[in-house]
């Protein structure tokens, strides 16, 4: 998806969700973001950081939350969380060790460390993938579709992490997502891709009342699935 005069601002500690119609170029924006995606033109900056300059140094600033939780399945929790410490982060192996665990403790899998992923629920391998992503102490979380293929109470819990860890933390969230519901409960400020193209950044409130067809049948189809369910 070709991304076109895209213009977003994200304030410290605000949690911004990214939405858009299928194939909108929302997931392609969080790649640009992360410096997994070149961008042709334009700039992309995450701390005062230049990404498409200093991608490296940009990452050290970001923790990447994937959809799929993205976990070695020959490693377990703990060794998980502490991959991206190891690489990002010059500390000895105790102090290492010591933010690992207090990394899972954020997300309730204190004592889950031993576990193997395939020992694990699908909500419980989301939480390791963000605690591995807080490991690194970032300044800004990326979340890609951190509640799909969940059911509604685990949704719920992933919801209100993603809510508390910046009450905490001050962290700076940007989450893509289908799920209204979901994003209803978690954001700040909505931004809406179609097509390659920003056509809405504002409230949740002015999200549920704007009139743009392509955003009031996303609006539809989520309040039907919610009556359905």
């Amino acid at each position: 998806m070709v991304l076109r005069s895209i213009n977003l601002d994200v304030n410290q500690g605000e949690i911004v969700a990214i939405m858009g119609s299928s194939g909108g170029g929302k997931t392609t924006l969080l790649r640009c973001i992360s410096g997994l995606t070149p961008i042709t033109s334009g700039e992309v900056k995450v701390d005062g950081v230049d990404v498409t300059l200093q991608a490296e140094e940009a990452r050290r600033h970001m923790g990447m939350v994937f959809q799929s939780a993205a976990l070695f399945d020959y490693m377990n929790v703990e060794e998980n969380v502490l991959f991206g410490i190891k690489r990002q982060l010059r500390l000895p192996h105790k102090e290492q060790k010591a933010l690992a665990i207090e990394s899972l403790a954020r997300v309730g899998l204190e004592n889950e460390g031993k576990k193997m992923p395939a020992e694990l629920s699908g909500g419980m391998r989301k939480r390791v993938g963000i605690a591995r992503a807080l490991a690194i102490k970032p300044g800004v979380l990326l979340y890609d579709e951190p509640t799909t293929g969940l059911d509604p109470i685990t949704t719920y819990t992933i919801d209100s992490l993603i809510v508390n860890l910046r009450k905490e933390l001050n962290v700076t969230s940007v989450v893509v997502s289908h799920d209204v519901s979901s994003v209803f409960r978690v954001a700040d400020r909505i931004a809406f891709l179609h097509a390659g193209e920003l056509i809405f950044d504002g409230s949740p409130e002015a999200f549920s009342r704007t009139k743009d067809e392509s955003i009031q049948e996303l609006v539809r189809k989520s309040t039907a699935t919610n009556f359905s369910e």
